[in-house]
């Protein structure tokens, strides 16, 4: 009986073999198939084999023949992501701030089997991000499936957050109402409201996320207010103005990357450019005009460029003479 079992188990193995074992520089032959397969218990017949493969093609499989001596040697040719995706995709993971060291490892293993196993290898990246450090929370996933959840049927939750002296011992509960989950530099954060309102929390800094019976709270006009700001992140937190903005021309790249080449720009006679565009003025866009020094200077509007000044002077004044 356990031959018969295994025999009906010949076209699921043989997908499994062409996915794990064969791509564009590594086919095997039909002879070399009915080997792997009687190592497996399997009996093949080569006769039947070429049908076999002719039946995972008809099922969607891209199987491909190639020659191998004189022999037709197959293997799989498109797969659901090809190479450069799934290095992205490593990459990504490696890079994630928000990911465990232990997480990230699961997930670049989970994407090898996705790939040959002659290529799975170069999976293994690790990406350096200057400044950044992995988190040492595993749970945040589970944490922001359960907020997902919680919105879904709008109930309440029940969080308690590490203690800020002391991550292996959680402070008090207190029931949370979840309205939205956002994601802004490598970081979950969830966004609903407490006893003291409305609160925007770190999901790897919740060390407990129960869903509780009761309904959400209702948020009122003002409340609802404050939320749209707390889904904005953070370095988009400013007005916005249509700002007139002169610059060098050894800069003219940077005000295309930042404004987009549909920014009306016009050139003076001494090569310095005069470019119109809209910007909120948050503290990135300070940071980002700074950056340029002397080469870039808000003309228009006359407040926007007296705030540039005051900051410019706030930052000199404090390294003092």
């Amino acid at each position: 009986m356990a031959g018969v079992s295994r025999q009906k188990q010949k076209l699921l193995r043989m997908e499994q073999l062409f996915k794990a074992r064969t791509d564009e520089a590594h086919a095997i032959t039909g002879g070399e198939l009915i080997k792997i397969l009687e190592e497996m218990g399997i009996k093949a017949e080569r006769k039947t084999i070429y049908d076999d493969i002719a039946t995972l093609c008809d099922a969607g499989l891209d199987i491909r023949t190639t020659k191998s001596g004189h022999s037709n040697a197959y293997y799989m040719g498109s797969r659901l992501f090809d190479d450069e995706e799934l290095k992205i995709l490593a990459d990504a993971v490696s890079a994630s701030r928000f990911l465990t060291i232990k997480k990230s490892g699961e997930l670049i293993r989970k994407l090898q089997t996705l790939t040959s196993e002659h290529k799975s290898p170069a999976l293994r990246r690790t990406v350096h991000i200057e400044n950044r450090t992995k988190s040492s929370n595993d749970p945040t996933y589970g944490i922001i499936d359960t907020v997902q959840e919680a919105m879904f049927l709008d109930r309440q939750l029940e969080l308690s957050l590490f203690d800020g002296t002391d991550r292996k011992r959680a402070g008090r509960k207190a029931a949370f109402s979840p309205y939205a989950v956002a994601f802004e530099s490598d970081r979950y954060y969830i966004i609903g409201k407490t006893g003291g309102g409305v609160v925007r929390l770190r999901a790897d800094k919740v060390a407990e996320c129960v869903m509780l019976r009761e309904k959400r709270d209702m948020l009122n006009e003002q409340e609802e207010l404050e939320m749209r700001k707390l889904k904005l992140p953070r370095s988009a937190v400013g007005s916005e103005e249509k700002l007139r903005i002169r610059f060098d021309k050894n800069v003219y790249e940077e005000m295309i990357d930042r404004f987009g080449e549909k920014a009306p720009v016009r050139f003076g006679e001494d090569g310095s450019g005069l470019i119109e565009a809209e910007a909120v003025l948050s503290s990135e866009f300070w940071g980002w005009l700074f950056a340029l020094g002397s080469k870039a200077k808000i003309v228009s509007p006359s407040y926007a460029a007296e705030l540039a000044r005051d900051k410019a002077a706030a930052i000199a004044e404090s390294y003092g003479e």
